[in-house]
C-alpha cells in the first residue's frame, strides 16, 4: 500500500473547515474529507495553557499530493501555526483505494 495518507488538521469554526475541505476536493487534492466536532483541544500556546473548541478534518489523499495539500491548507488556514499532520494509510480496501486514485487525479 504506502501510496495513501490521511492528513489531519483542526479549525476553530465549522465554516473554516468546510471552506478548506471544499477547496481541497475542488482541486482534487483530497478524495474525501471528514469534518468531526465540535471537540475540545487543550494545548500550550505562547507559554499559556489554552482550551478551545475545534473541528477536526481528516483528508484522505495520495502521499504524492502531500506538499500541495499542505500548501493549500496553510494558504487558506486562519491559524498562524495550523496543525497539519500526515498519517500513513497502511491498508485500504482495493475498491476504496481505486476510488481515491480516481478522485485525486487531475
Amino acid at each position: 500500500m504506502g501510496n495513501y495518507i490521511q492528513v489531519v488538521t483542526t479549525f476553530e469554526s465549522k465554516e473554516d473547515a468546510e471552506r478548506i475541505a471544499d477547496a481541497l476536493v475542488e482541486k482534487r487534492l483530497g478524495a474525501c474529507i471528514q469534518i468531526l466536532g465540535p471537540m475540545t483541544s487543550v494545548y500550550r500556546w505562547k507559554g499559556k495553557v489554552e482550551k478551545t473548541t475545534e473541528f477536526l478534518c481528516q483528508v484522505k489523499t495520495r502521499a504524492s499530493l502531500y506538499l500541495e495539500v499542505e500548501k493549500t491548507i496553510k494558504g487558506l488556514h486562519p491559524y498562524t501555526t495550523p496543525e497539519i499532520i500526515a498519517l500513513p494509510i497502511l491498508e485500504a480496501h482495493s475498491d476504496y483505494a481505486a476510488w481515491m486514485d480516481q478522485e485525486t487525479t487531475r
